[in-house]
This record gives C-alpha cells, structure tokens and sequence, in this order.
C-alpha cells in the first residue's frame, strides 16, 4: 500500500464527514462540497493552507506532534482514527508502530504450552487468539465449538475476514452481519496503517477486494476502529441465538496477536444456551481438542 495515498485519502474521507456547522463556521453560499474546505480545516488547525495541503496530498514526513495533533483536533478525529494518523505518519518517517517489528509477521500462533493451558482454563466463555490478518489461531473448547462453521474440517489457517466476506454461511452466523463487515475492515485498515508495507496484508486485502465488492466499498471509505469492548450477536447452527459480551487483550509477549474472550450474562437465555455448546463440545471429539487448524 501506498503510504502517501492512504493518507491523502485518509484525511480526504475525514474532511469529507464533517459540515461546517459541525464545526462552528458558516456554511456560505455557492457551496460546493458537502464537507469541509481545506482552507477550513486550515484554520481550524492554525497552520498554512499550503501546509495543510501539502500534508493532504499525502507528504506528511516529518510532520511533528504537535501539527498531527492540531489537524487531529480540526477534523475532530476519535483515539483511533488519530492513532492511525500518527501511524501513518511514522510509517511515512519510517518507524516501526506500536512496538511491532516490521519483519515480524504473527502468522502462527506461537508454540508455547502456556499459551494453550491459558486459554483452555476459560471453560465459560469463548476464548480465542488471532492476528493481525484475522487468522484464527488458537482457541479454547468452547471456542472451538462455537467456530465450527468457520474451522470446519481443517485446511488453511481460518480466517475471519475470509469467511466475513468470501462463505455464504457468514450472513447466517452474523445476523448483523453489515455491521460485522463494517467492523473488521475498520479493524483491518487500522492495522494496515501500522505496517503499510506488510506484504501479507497487502496480499489479503487484495484476495478480498477482488473477489467482494463489498469489502471493496468498505476499504475505500477508510474508516478505522479498535476492538476493545462491546456487545455481538451470533446465530450458532446447533444452539441458536447467543449474545456476547466481548473484551479484547493484547498479548504483550507476542506483538500482533490479540486473545478475545466473548462472554454471556449470567442467567441469560444465552448462558443457558452456552452451556448446551459446552455438552454438545463434550460429546464432539473433533472440537473437544487441539487449537485451530
């Protein structure tokens, strides 16, 4: 990927959401673009148009902290869409991101026991870890069970983004999955904007927009998020309807790799039904053991 034309079309997107009025200027008249004018976004930034120009145009090289944090506040960026400016920038600069090396790539889940005794003694909820490409690489029982229309009977890795826009079963086992599509492109560009010269995520996002219009529109509206926390509702084949509750951890020790753990209210009908997925796992030798394929 381009560096220079994902930020030129990064802040271009930005510019484009925003209204004058949202940003307490008048909209004049003769006005002919729905967002703001770079001259606008100037001045809320206390820099030059030329400047501001410059940096749209994609030359942020050497932009300091201070000018980020400036357009950051004009185009009223949340703390991922400015941390992925600032990545952007440092890749422009050539420094590695958020601690990861540019010659590591997480592919595989690393093979340490631990790792495996950590997630198995999650016995109530479903807990799993995955890279930056959306690999699912290693998961508990119940996580194992609960991916089974993703990890199916082995093969290549499993990959979230693949069965998100490439496998019919997807728009069953995400009810909301227009939503779900918005949010892993979202978390796929923030990572992108890490390491722009990752060539496995440039090889990814190149199998998906060819074969997805979809994914296509959705990467070109370079809209990013982080996981954190939330809400998600799945559509299980054996257990039906489940509402998770989900947290995200980095796993310090591995840069990339993240472990997620989706959890049900106590007392719920989901609980109940994740209990059902913890018997149907117990009579199921082919998810009771072992991490993702």
């Amino acid at each position: 990927m381009d560096n220079r034309s994902e930020v030129r079309e990064f802040l271009m997107s930005r510019r484009a959401k925003l209204t004058p009025e949202a940003v307490g200027l008048p909209a004049g008249p003769n006005r002919r673009v729905a967002g703001l004018r770079r001259t606008e976004v100037a001045v809320l930034a206390g820099v030059s148009v030329e400047y501001y120009s410059k940096l749209e145009r994609g030359a942020i090289a050497g932009a300091s902290a201070s000018v980020l944090e400036s357009v950051a506040t004009a185009l009223q960026l949340d703390d991922t869409e400015r941390a992925h400016l600032f990545d952007l920038a440092r890749a422009a600069d050539g420094i590695p991101t958020s601690g990861r090396s540019r010659t590591r790539t997480a592919r595989q889940a690393p093979a340490r026991p631990s790792l495996d005794w950590t997630l198995d003694s999650i016995t109530g909820g479903i807990a799993f870890v995955r890279n930056q490409y959306q690999d699912l690489l290693a998961t508990n029982a119940l996580g194992r069970a609960f991916y089974s229309p993703l990890i199916g009977d082995g093969g290549r890795t499993p990959n979230l983004a693949r069965f998100q826009f490439l496998d019919p079963a997807a728009r069953e086992f995400y009810p909301d999955w227009d939503r779900f599509a918005e949010m892993c492109v979202a978390i796929m560009r923030a990572e992108a904007g890490r390491n722009p010269h990752d060539r496995a995520m440039q090889d990814l996002v190149g199998e998906l927009s060819t074969r997805s219009e979809t994914f296509r529109r959705l990467w070109g509206a370079h809209d990013v998020r982080t996981h954190g926390t939330g809400t998600k509702r799945f559509v299980h084949p054996v257990v039906g309807e489940l509402t998770f509750a989900y947290e995200e951890f980095a796993l310090t020790g591995e840069p990339g790799l993240v472990m997620l753990v989706y959890t049900a209210e106590p007392g719920s009908p989901s609980a109940e039904r994740v209990a059902l997925l913890a018997s149907w796992t117990a009579s199921h030798p082919l998810v009771r053991g072992g991490t993702a394929p």
